[in-house]
């Protein structure tokens, strides 16, 4: 085994998300065909005695300190279940915008399992691995083998992987926070109103077709039902999905998850490359990433 062993933290795309309830406990079970781009954060863990983060890279600054981030959060999980669980010292890079809604925290807790159990030779779908993922966060689960899925529950309950058309993107964070707590809350004041006027009418992962036109005509008919209330909360997530659907040759534009990014999908990886380069020439303050779904 090498020295230190290293995996990306790709960031995760909410292609749909459908509320379906409010659960007595405030939680909100959703519906969501998650994907994964192939920009991420960097992650490896050097063998040794001690657990310890260290984190670096172009958005470090915008983390808080160490002792409270997910990658130490999920090891400490997984330790719990693991009697003499192999640690080490990870070192993040963190390349994700911090607060973009690209479940950049969530994708490090998961590559941190995926890293220890590869050094105590756990397999991923090993109870603890996933017991220990489910404590970390809602979204960690699905980040854990990095593959397009249905998401439902509060998001612990995955389908089956599916092989998606190929999707060049771009994805586009416009420098602002958004609470997701505040999200959902707007999103209970507004009385639960989808943008469509119905919440459980996404279909089951078996039921989405992968054939290109057909899946990007299922797209269509799902949505956002987050978008709204993010709306209410700050025109300018809107205003950056107008500023994306007037890129040349985009097939969809629509926030991620609670926002505050938004994605564009495009036919060719050219027309997203130059939708890209557009956008960082309007807006030299925004981070802007030209990428594939898959």
């Amino acid at each position: 085994m090498s020295a230190f062993l290293q995996t990306t933290a790709f960031a995760k795309i909410n292609l749909t998300l459908r509320i379906v309830r409010r659960r007595a406990d405030g939680y909100h079970e959703i519906v969501s065909l998650a994907a994964f781009a192939d920009v991420g954060d960097e992650l490896t863990l050097a063998p040794g005695p001690k657990l310890e983060l260290e984190i670096g890279g172009p958005n470090a600054e915008a983390l808080a300190e160490s002792s409270g981030n997910l990658v130490l959060i999920a090891a400490s999980h997984l330790a719990e279940h693991v009697t003499g669980l192999k640690t080490g010292v990870f070192r993040l890079a963190k390349r994700l915008p911090v607060g973009a809604g690209l479940g950049g925290g969530s994708a490090d807790a998961a590559a941190a399992l995926r890293l220890l159990a590869q050094l105590n030779e756990l397999p991923l779908d090993d109870p603890r691995i996933l017991t220990a993922a489910r404590k970390s966060g809602a979204d960690v689960t699905v980040c854990l083998e990095q593959k397009a899925r249905v998401m439902s529950g509060i998001g612990e309950k995955l389908s089956p992987p599916l092989q998606l058309p190929e999707l060049p993107c771009v994805i586009l964070f416009p420098e602002l926070f958004v609470s997701t707590q505040t999200v959902f809350e707007t999103f209970d004041e507004l009385g639960m109103i989808s943008l469509s006027g119905k919440y459980d009418d996404h279909p089951e992962a078996s039921a989405i077709p992968l054939e290109r036109q057909k899946f990007f005509a299922f797209l269509n008919s799902q949505n956002n039902d987050l978008a709204r209330a993010t709306h209410q909360i700050t025109p300018a997530v809107e205003a950056v999905e107008e500023q994306l659907s007037r890129t040349g040759g985009v097939r969809l534009v629509r926030m991620s998850g609670s926002g505050p990014s938004v994605f564009a999908l495009y036919d060719t990886m050219q027309q997203a490359e130059q939708a890209a380069a557009t956008i960082r020439a309007e807006n030299r303050d925004r981070w802007v990433a030209a990428t594939t779904l898959r």
